[in-house]
């Protein structure tokens, strides 16, 4: 599924991002899934060299640039937030702590529908979602098939933060930080990415990229080249990282999170990044949760597809909509999108973000959305903890078990999340006039 090695993989999913981003494919799609499924390789490159050869429709009103010089101009003009130091190691453990307990709280059902996390969670006892999921054997009728991982992310069957890459890749940010700091270039981050990091624990856009690495190209081709993916969510869910080091700029954050995406992402796989930096910079200073979007959308460009999805479900919160009314609207709204796209994925993380009102509802709320429910859980359990510390995870679901890190990362398997917010805390500098 979605093998980057693999043709009859990569051409359909080439053909559904082209579509998606504004190109005519005409039949090229279906033409795409027929060859795949009659295993005719040579079909397959003739409709590649088609999707190649595509221009963008005229009627196609977005504007969406991810040229360096674009992006740069319009994250200068986010601006700081102030931040009270004193709070910073508070809110940095919550981040932390907050990411990896929201992870494991969406594990073991991502991939699931909205419709089918409701079905699972009513047979576990478990709906609403208020910790944890059980294990149910055998499944209810209407859920295909757990995540591979739910036998050791269930309840009662993990001792540590289960490993996920959601967590490694938040890892993997800070090792690049401390290796070579704050201005390390995109070909660092290749370089750590090789040294670092096993292939087979790489997903979709970061393999594609990961593969064209070891046949020697250079980013930006590496986000380019057979891949897909370019604008799922695998940047997003790397960019907190760079947030939890610059508190308070969310505009430098979104600076720093655009050299780590260069090297999987293009369009909106981009702002996603960017605005994930952008959320966490902010959630480190705010002082309540509109804030933080409203400051975290200003990095994103206003004429992207992002943008819209996020103004709308921004609208809704305004208008007094209710939680339910607002996943009916992601449902209604962008369900052309893959269930790992970086614009349906984001929306719910917003939903969540807006009508959560504890820690446990706004993660449990976005894992009820379905689709990436780690990655969303670990992102929307990331700005909470970040804006409002530790204290603000439950205890109960901390425990014993939300201590050390599984991590398939070179050398940090079993490293602590309070050491990892202390060396996420030694890279802090605030500039003493954005102190309050």
């Amino acid at each position: 599924m979605h093998d980057v090695t693999d043709p009859r993989d990569i051409v359909p999913d080439e053909a559904e991002q082209r579509r998606l981003t504004g190109y005519d494919v005409d039949t090229l799609e279906a033409d795409a899934h027929e060859a795949a499924q009659a295993g005719d390789l040579g079909r397959l490159a003739e409709i590649a060299t088609a999707l190649d050869q595509l221009s963008r429709r005229s009627d196609w009103t977005y504007t969406e640039p991810d040229d360096d010089a674009s992006l740069h101009q319009i994250a200068a003009a986010a601006g700081r937030i102030p931040v009270d130091a004193a709070q910073l190691p508070h809110r940095i453990r919550g981040a932390w702590l907050g990411r990896a307990v929201g992870n494991t709280m969406g594990k073991p059902i991502e991939g699931l529908t909205r419709q089918q996390v409701e079905i699972y969670l009513r047979a576990a006892g478990a709906w609403p979602l208020r910790g944890y999921v059980p294990l149910v054997d055998p499944l209810p009728e209407g859920v295909p098939a757990l995540h591979p991982s739910a036998p050791v992310s269930t309840t009662g069957n993990f001792t540590d933060v289960p490993r996920d890459d959601d967590i490694d890749w938040t890892i993997v940010g800070l090792h690049i930080i401390e290796c070579y700091g704050r201005d390390f270039t995109t070909e660092q981050v290749a370089a750590e990415w090789l040294d670092r990091v096993p292939f087979t624990q790489t997903y979709t856009a970061e393999r594609a990229a990961y593969r064209n690495l070891v046949h020697g190209l250079k980013a930006p081709e590496t986000a380019t080249t057979g891949n897909p993916y370019r604008e799922w969510i695998g940047a997003l869910i790397r960019g907190d990282v760079f947030g939890y080091v610059n508190p308070g700029d969310p505009g430098t954050a979104a600076r720093t999170a655009l050299v780590d995406a260069r090297l999987t992402h293009t369009g909106n796989g981009i702002y996603g990044e960017l605005w994930a930096a952008a959320l966490c910079a902010a959630a480190l200073a705010a002082t309540d949760m509109g804030e933080v979007l409203r400051a975290a959308s200003g990095v994103v460009p206003t004429g992207s597809r992002l943008a819209e999805a996020l103004a709308g479900v921004e609208r809704l919160h305004a208008s007094g909509a209710s939680s339910t009314e607002a996943l009916d609207w992601v449902d209604n709204h962008l369900s052309q999108y893959p269930w790992v796209h970086t614009i349906n994925n984001a929306a719910l993380i917003a939903v969540g973000l807006l009508w959560g009102e504890t820690f446990v509802d706004a993660v449990a709320l976005t894992i009820a959305g379905g689709r990436d429910t780690d990655s969303n859980g670990a992102t929307v359990g990331s700005v909470y903890g970040a804006l409002h510390g530790a204290a603000a995870v439950p205890e109960d679901l901390v425990g014993t078990t939300h201590v050390q890190v599984r991590s398939a990362v070179r050398d940090f398997d079993r490293v602590t999340l309070d050491e990892l917010a202390d060396r996420t805390l030694a890279l802090v500098n605030v500039p003493s006039n954005t102190l309050r």
